[in-house]
């Protein structure tokens, strides 16, 4: 199975936000046991880096970032992503890209805290406890 993890469960692990947490560590435990393909969008490494240097050494936020890397695929953003972001039903640009790298990746589902969002995406949109019953069933 192939997924794209939104930045917010992203987050979640990393600033260890609760009540969310165990649910993203045990999709990142499914990643890390090679149990499924996740990719994060190339738009979300940055955003990651962005908001861990407000609350980081830069060397903790470069590790973390390591750490993702290693452990992710990466999902594309180039040309025709933003353009067909651009052209997207969903309405928030962010969003739209993160699904249309998704789709260009050949993701089967994203896993998101704000599924809300990605309303017109024409992939299957879990939050992660819903992704984790899914998976597990």
């Amino acid at each position: 199975m192939r997924v794209i993890v939104d930045t917010n469960v992203v987050l979640d692990v990393l600033l260890e936000r609760e009540p969310f947490v165990q649910a993203a560590v045990d999709v990142f435990c499914l990643v890390e046991n090679s149990r499924i393909q996740a990719f994060l969008c190339a738009t979300t490494i940055t955003t990651i880096d962005y908001l861990l240097m407000r609350s980081l050494s830069a060397a903790k936020a470069r590790k973390a970032l390591w750490n993702l890397v290693s452990l992710f695929e990466i999902a594309t953003v180039n040309r025709p992503v933003i353009e067909r972001a651009l052209d997207s039903k969903i309405r928030d640009f962010e969003d739209a890209v993160m699904d249309e790298a998704g789709q260009l990746a050949r993701v089967e589902s994203i896993v998101t805290r704000n599924m809300k969002d990605f309303a017109g995406s024409a992939l299957k949109v879990f939050d992660p406890t819903e992704f984790l019953a899914q998976f597990n069933a």
